[in-house]
C-alpha cells in the first residue's frame, strides 16, 4: 500500500468553523471539491467562491474536480436512472481527475470534499475511494467527530452490510466485494428520481 496523504470529508451541516477545525485536526492542506455542482442551497459557506476564499485565509488550498470526479453523471452513464459508478470509473475524464488528485497528494495533504456526512453515503468513497484503493492508496475518511476510517475498513463494513461475510462457494472475494459496492451504490448514488 502506497503511503499517500489522501482523505475525504463531507461538509454536511457543519458550521464552517467546525469544518475547518476537522481539516486542521487531520493536517489537511488542500481540498479537492468533488461535488458535481460546487455550491450548497442550504449552506452558503460551502459555495465554491466563498469556500475557496475562507480556505485560503486558513492556508488551505482549493481545487474543483467535480467535472472529473463528481457523482452526478451524464444520462449515458446511468443505469435504470441511477449513476453507474463502474461506467463512470471507465471514463477518460475520471482518469484525468484521478491523476490530478494523486498528483496533488504528492505535495499536499488532500481531502476530497462532498456534501454527504458519512462516506458510505457518498461517491467520494464508493467511486473515488474505491478507485484509489485499486491503485494501492487507502483513503482516510474524516468522520463528523474527527475520527477517521480507512477505505479498507469501509470495505469490511460494506461486506457486512451486504451480508457477504459468509463463504460463497461460487464467488471469490473480489466478486463479493464488487457486489457489496454495487448494492450500496444502488441505494445511495444520484438518481433521476431523487
Amino acid at each position: 500500500m502506497r503511503k499517500m496523504n489522501l482523505f475525504s470529508i463531507g461538509h454536511s451541516n457543519h458550521e464552517i468553523g467546525q469544518f475547518i477545525d476537522l481539516l486542521k485536526q487531520a493536517d489537511v492542506t488542500a481540498i479537492a471539491d468533488v461535488r458535481t455542482q460546487p455550491y450548497s442551497r442550504h449552506a452558503a459557506d460551502y459555495n465554491s467562491d466563498i469556500l475557496k476564499a475562507r480556505l485560503k485565509s486558513e492556508d488551505i488550498a482549493y481545487v474543483y474536480l467535480g467535472k472529473e470526479l463528481g457523482g452526478r453523471p451524464e444520462r449515458r452513464l446511468m443505469c435504470d436512472g441511477v449513476a453507474d459508478y463502474e461506467a463512470m470509473a471507465r471514463e477518460e475524464s475520471f482518469h484525468s481527475g484521478m491523476k490530478r488528485l494523486i498528483g496533488g497528494a504528492q505535495t499536499y495533504r488532500v481531502a476530497m470534499m462532498c456534501s454527504e456526512q458519512h462516506p458510505l453515503d457518498c461517491h467520494r468513497c464508493l467511486l473515488v475511494g474505491r478507485a484509489l484503493l485499486r491503485e494501492a492508496m487507502d483513503t482516510r475518511h474524516i468522520l463528523p467527530d474527527g475520527a477517521q476510517i480507512t477505505q479498507t475498513e469501509i470495505e469490511a463494513q460494506l461486506l457486512l452490510m451486504a451480508n457477504k461475510t459468509q463463504d460463497d462457494l461460487f464467488a471469490d472475494a473480489d466478486t463479493l466485494l464488487a457486489h457489496a459496492y454495487a448494492q450500496r451504490a444502488r441505494k445511495v448514488a444520484f438518481s433521476e428520481a431523487a
